[in-house]
């Protein structure tokens, strides 16, 4: 479904019609529970932002630019409340003093087997899971959503300058990272 669908869809949803607001969500959430999962590692984290989104998406449609892409609109509330969380996390941490308990991160357990297919693909991922938060935002932005390095600094509010650097670094961790593991391919 394109964007054009999914606001017309939404629209209805506004005005009350719960089927089309079920329609948005199904068309949405496997992508928006995806883009999470790789920058929140708890799974428990991970569903109660996507329900965030949701309800920002819905409490602030009328804020929605009809000019932009609806995924991109709907891309940034998700990135926007993960930096939220992580940043309410970050004060829960400092306040209670619980660092040890917080740095002991789940394993997630993808049940979703369709994101990454290939060997290769799965080691990668691991790889960018090892990044900082700030750089693999940048990595996720642009090999899992394909927006330009303009787009994620629109979206997160940050200068291209900053992007292009982040963008850098990432892919030179991550080459590195590669090498050290042992990897026959090459990261571009």
């Amino acid at each position: 479904m394109n964007d054009k669908e999914l606001i017309q869809w939404l629209e209805k949803a506004i005005l009350g019609d719960e089927s089309a607001f079920q329609l948005v969500y199904q068309e949405t959430h496997q992508d928006v529970y995806r883009t999470v999962a790789f920058l929140v590692y708890n799974k428990q984290d991970i569903e109660e932002i996507v329900n965030e989104v949701y309800m920002h998406m819905w409490r602030s449609y009328q804020k929605y630019d009809a000019n932009r892409p609806f995924r991109f609109w709907l891309h940034g509330i998700t990135v926007h409340l993960v930096q939220d969380w992580k940043r309410k996390t970050w004060r829960r941490i400092r306040l209670f003093e619980r660092n040890r308990q917080m740095t002991c991160e789940q394993q997630f357990d993808w049940t979703d087997k369709v994101v990454l297919q290939s060997e290769t693909q799965h080691e990668l991922f691991s790889l960018v899971r090892q990044l900082s938060y700030k750089l693999r935002v940048v990595v996720i932005l642009r090999y899992f959503h394909d927006y330009t390095l303009e787009e994620i600094a629109d979206m997160l509010q940050i200068p291209v300058g900053t992007v292009k650097s982040r963008h850098h670094l990432a892919r030179k961790e991550l080459r590195k990272r590669y090498e050290m593991t042992g990897g026959d391919a090459y990261v571009h």
